[in-house]
């Protein structure tokens, strides 16, 4: 189980590093097409790209957040139940989330192959985007696969 555990934390950090890289272009790209909107004339395709790279940082983000339990959780309710049910509640929670997670991401797969076989391109630059497609994909498979080990750890005694 160590070495599934590892490989599932090093998948993560290494998606992480990739997010970053992405918010970085996308700051990047926004802030010189505010600069050059001053200076000329706005970046041609600028909304698009931020948007694409949006995408990715936020999918490939995902499942680091999970790793690091950063989510938002409401425990409103929750907080009046004993440990053995908050555990359970907990299982419930991460299987039904994996199972959506891993439904999103073949999905999205299947979205990328659509748009692939159709040569479908962005409105404004017309260049090919499933590959955003495909790492949004990866990123909820991820999250997924981080949700099942979650789902596993409940198990382990403290």
């Amino acid at each position: 189980m160590g070495s599934i555990k590892s490989l599932i934390l090093h998948t993560n950090r290494i998606c992480a590093l990739f997010s970053g890289i992405s918010i970085v272009i996308l700051t990047g790209l926004a802030a010189g097409n505010v600069l050059m909107r001053i200076v000329y004339r706005p970046i041609n395709g600028s909304y698009e790209l931020i948007g694409f790279f949006g995408a990715v940082s936020v999918g490939l983000a995902l499942g680091y957040t999970q790793l690091r339990k950063d989510h938002i959780v409401v425990t409103i309710i929750s907080d009046n139940f004993n440990e053995k049910t908050k555990k359970n509640l907990d299982r419930v929670s991460y299987v039904v989330s994996t199972i959506f997670f891993l439904i999103a991401g073949w999905q999205t797969f299947k979205w990328g192959i659509k748009l692939a076989q159709m040569g479908e391109l962005s409105e404004t630059l017309k260049i090919i985007y499933y590959p955003f497609v495909y790492v949004l994909g990866v990123g909820f498979f991820v999250i997924g696969i981080t949700l099942s080990l979650d789902f596993i750890t409940t198990f382990e005694r403290k």
